[in-house]
């Protein structure tokens, strides 16, 4: 053992010694100090943290997914009002909006009771212990989980299907769960998977093994798919950061020449890419010609 996995031993040995003699975490929150919340685990009690700022995220900012701004902003209004809604998953390519469409739906909302509360995907798992702080609350709670996957070797997912199952819909009616992946079944698929398929009757069964993994993300009742963006929704969706962030010339050949070429030198054309574009670009245009590098 070296010595940095010695003073890490010593330290994480220390850590537990402090541990009992800390003031006790408060469980439930002052509800009424944030509309956002981040569940915490200290050794293996959890709490509530208060979350004092949140982005700012309005819905109208976020351009090309209107198909799935369509759908989650249905159910999220189902939810408020009281009436069946389902959870739901957000999968597909990096920054193409799925968090940020969690975030302005919890601003949009948050005045009329929408409360969310973030928390990691180890400590899904922690949801039981979670739910009943929540289940006799007036607001209406999402529990949002940002990119959700399992390891191959990680049999976790079966515990959060138990809950997805049981707890989450049942136990707290005024609880949803959105998560977000870049996996579309949450799980990585192998090639040795097609190992175990057949073909029954012209269709194609998958084996034991997959199908339960398959199986978790279909307890989301809502499955939103976000692709990369073609080249003209990509440039409109710049043209529209760049006029939001007060800049005037997004049309120009000069922004659209510039804008391709961030987002080759990236590898992507996504909408986190348009933002980040769009913010260089103003701010470059709004420094002295002298001080452009």
């Amino acid at each position: 053992m070296d010595r940095l996995e010695q003073f890490l031993d010593r330290a994480e040995r220390l850590l537990e010694r402090i541990e009992p003699l800390l003031p006790p975490v408060q469980t439930a929150p002052d509800w009424d100090a944030t509309t956002a919340f981040r569940w915490q685990r200290r050794a293996e009690r959890g709490y509530l943290e208060p979350i004092a700022v949140t982005p700012r995220i309005e819905l109208a900012h976020l351009h090309g997914i209107e198909r799935q701004k369509t759908t989650l902003l249905r159910n999220t209004r189902q939810h408020l009002a009281g009436l069946p809604a389902n959870n739901a998953l957000l999968w597909g390519a990096r920054g193409t909006g799925k968090s940020s469409l969690i975030q302005a739906l919890h601003r949009a909302f948050a005045a009329q009771g929408l409360r969310l509360i973030e928390m990691e995907p180890e400590h899904l798992t922690d949801l039981p212990r979670l739910l009943p702080l929540l289940a006799q609350r007036p607001e209406r709670f999402i529990v949002y989980c940002d990119d959700l996957s399992f390891d191959a070797s990680d049999h976790s997912y079966r515990a959060l299907k138990a809950v997805l199952d049981g707890s989450l819909n049942g136990c707290a009616d005024n609880v949803l769960l959105y998560a977000t992946s870049n996996r579309r079944h949450l799980v990585p698929e192998q090639m040795a998977d097609n190992d175990q398929a057949r073909i029954s009757g012209g269709e194609l069964h998958h084996g034991d093994g997959v199908e339960e993994r398959i199986s978790l993300s279909e307890r989301f009742g809502v499955r939103l798919s976000f692709h990369p963006f073609a080249q003209e929704r990509y440039l409109e969706i710049v043209r529209s950061w760049i006029e939001h962030l007060g800049g005037s010339d997004g049309d120009s050949e000069a922004a659209r020449q510039a804008a391709l070429a961030y987002a080759l030198d990236r590898g992507s054309r996504s909408g986190r890419v348009a933002w980040q574009f769009a913010r260089d670009w103003v701010g470059r245009q709004g420094l002295p010609a002298a001080e452009h590098v």
